[in-house]
């Protein structure tokens, strides 16, 4: 198999197995491109070619985090290379990436959340009750956008308060809700939904043409509502979900819960949001207390 025919052996696999997102696949593509590109054939790295290569990039002035985030997709290509018969060994087996402190995620304060919310069924029609679903649902579920895309009717149960999600790696999770988040998928469903969906959409959320709504149109709904709430700063879908998990923490609830409830592989990647919850505490209390 040749260079470009394992690699994009590797990608097929990332799209039908491990059903990665396409802008994850893309990513993949380029920096397994651009490692072929400065070190030669992956048939014929070594080691010392592989860590040469990653020198090079801090060399070339790539910030340490662009750099491990490079190192970890060679990584996983080359354990799957080995264990599907590409390579006979694994160059990158102990390839180290360069260490740098991880960004804080970043995230609305509660108020900021509220306002944001409830901004959003003012859009008159139809689609005010669309957007008040959709970030009750963000927010009081902490999904993703691709997530909260992909649902269908059924995936939303409003008798138990549960939606069913798919997330990363075509993981099965089941995630709870509140009640204003039910209260707001309810009136879409309701009232909104039957006058926007073609009858063979299956999709929960749907554009003004009655298809599935996408991930660059959460975006500008996020952008639309913002307009309108007091808040300036530059709000991504995904700041609602960090929000999700910070909030939560903030309020009590146990680490590993936010991890079931995030659909995290391991606890360190929630553990982040420890770092967000302390960040916070010592905010409040220099502006609260009289000798800080």
């Amino acid at each position: 198999m040749s260079e470009s025919e394992g690699i994009a052996y590797y990608l097929r696999y990332l799209q039908n197995v491990e059903h990665a997102a396409v802008n994850t696949i893309e990513a993949y593509r380029r920096d397994l491109r651009q490692l072929v590109e400065a070190a030669g054939p992956y048939e014929t790295l070594s080691s010392q070619d592989l860590r040469r290569w990653a020198a090079s990039l801090l060399a070339q002035g790539l910030a340490p985090r662009s750099v491990a985030r490079k190192v970890a997709v060679v990584r996983g290509f080359y354990r799957f290379a080995q264990r599907h018969g590409l390579r006979a060994d694994n160059p990158a087996q102990r390839l180290l990436a360069p260490r740098f402190r991880p960004s804080l995620p970043r995230t609305l304060t509660m108020d900021e959340a509220h306002d944001l919310i409830e901004q959003a069924p003012k859009r008159p029609g139809p689609l005010g009750l669309r957007d008040w679903a959709l970030l009750e649902l963000l927010y009081g579920a902490g999904l993703r956008s691709q997530e909260a895309v992909s649902l269908n009717q059924h995936d939303v149960d409003l008798v138990a308060n549960v939606v069913h999600v798919q997330g990363k790696g075509g993981k099965q999770r089941v995630v709870p809700f509140g009640t204003k988040a039910h209260d707001a998928l309810y009136q879409y469903v309701e009232h909104s939904r039957p006058r926007l969906a073609r009858p063979s959409v299956q999709a929960l959320f749907v554009n003004y043409q009655g298809g599935r709504l996408t991930t660059r149109s959460v975006r500008r709904i996020i952008k639309s509502v913002l307009a309108k709430a007091a808040i300036q700063r530059n709000v991504s879908p995904h700041w609602l979900r960090h929000s999700f998990a910070t909030h939560m923490l903030m309020n009590g609830a146990d680490l590993r819960v936010i991890q079931e409830l995030l659909g995290h592989s391991t606890l360190r990647t929630t553990q982040l949001y420890t770092l967000v919850s302390q960040e916070h505490i010592a905010t409040v209390y220099q502006h609260a207390h009289p000798r800080a």
